[in-house]
């Protein structure tokens, strides 16, 4: 028997509330996944599916084993690991005083973690190269919540269900970026021991001074002390009178 597990559950529903259904992955200490299981709950909220996986993932598994539960709800790690002392201190209320919801489901889910070893794991949801247990749990209740149909190794089902690639972030509307635009350091400048020297920064960083004798290219357009504009890009140097043109350095303001 292995001195330890780690699992994975997870809730889902198709509208919140809609058709849900909840899901667990049982591996062994190294993370290899042995066994599944999904079930339908008609219609009910994606909180109501978090919990309730919880709630069998603790019920099918061996409560004198050690186990790790990943879970990406923050809602249901939150209500057993944070809020749950504090609700049953106030006879089941909350801090505003109204009744807990799911109380039924959170009060078993209690029940269910007395007198076991149980460490909570939060995973974020639909990440490239996120956790593969999570990822497991999460398609099996959210092809459950459409089938409504039980399915896992209790059932006859073999494989283990297939996540879709991870989600990349999509851009905003509007038109595509450009590559990225990398400041160009202004040109070497002779010093008097002869080796070349430079003194650039980042393109538009004129808030801060150069060092003597450097140049940078402006962010802004502008206008030099000698009452001549400077465009964007252009090089531009630091004299006693602000930012202008390199050769206006060292004339009268």
């Amino acid at each position: 028997m292995n001195e330890s597990i780690i699992a994975a559950c997870d809730g889902a529903s198709k509208g919140n509330p809609g058709p849900a259904a909840w899901a667990w992955v049982v591996a062994d200490a190294q993370g290899r996944p042995e066994r599944w299981e999904a079930g339908p709950l008609g219609t009910a909220t994606n909180n109501v599916a978090e919990l309730t996986a919880l709630r069998e993932l603790l019920e099918s598994t061996d409560p004198s084993v050690a186990i790790e539960v990943r879970m990406d709800s923050q809602y249901a790690m939150n209500a057993v690991t944070k809020w749950l002392p504090g609700w049953k201190r106030n006879g089941w209320k909350t801090s505003a005083g109204k009744p807990v919801a799911n109380r039924d489901l959170v009060a078993g889910i209690d029940a269910r973690l007395t007198g076991r070893t149980v460490r909570f794991t939060y995973v974020p949801a639909h990440q490239v190269d996120g956790d593969p247990l999570n990822a497991l749990a999460d398609q099996a209740a959210s092809e459950a919540a459409v089938a409504q149909r039980p399915a896992g190794t209790a059932h006859g089902a073999t494989p283990l269900p297939t996540p879709p690639p991870a989600r990349v972030a999509q851009r905003p509307p509007g038109p595509a970026p450009g590559p990225p635009q990398w400041p160009t350091p202004a040109p070497a400048r002779p010093t008097a021991g002869g080796r070349g020297g430079t003194a650039t920064k980042k393109a538009g960083s004129a808030s801060r001074p150069a060092r003597s004798g450097g140049t940078i290219r402006a962010k802004f357009a502008g206008r030099c002390h000698c009452g001549k504009p400077y465009a964007a890009q252009d090089m531009i140097a630091k004299n006693p009178n602000g930012w202008g043109h390199p050769e206006c350095r060292t004339a009268p303001a």
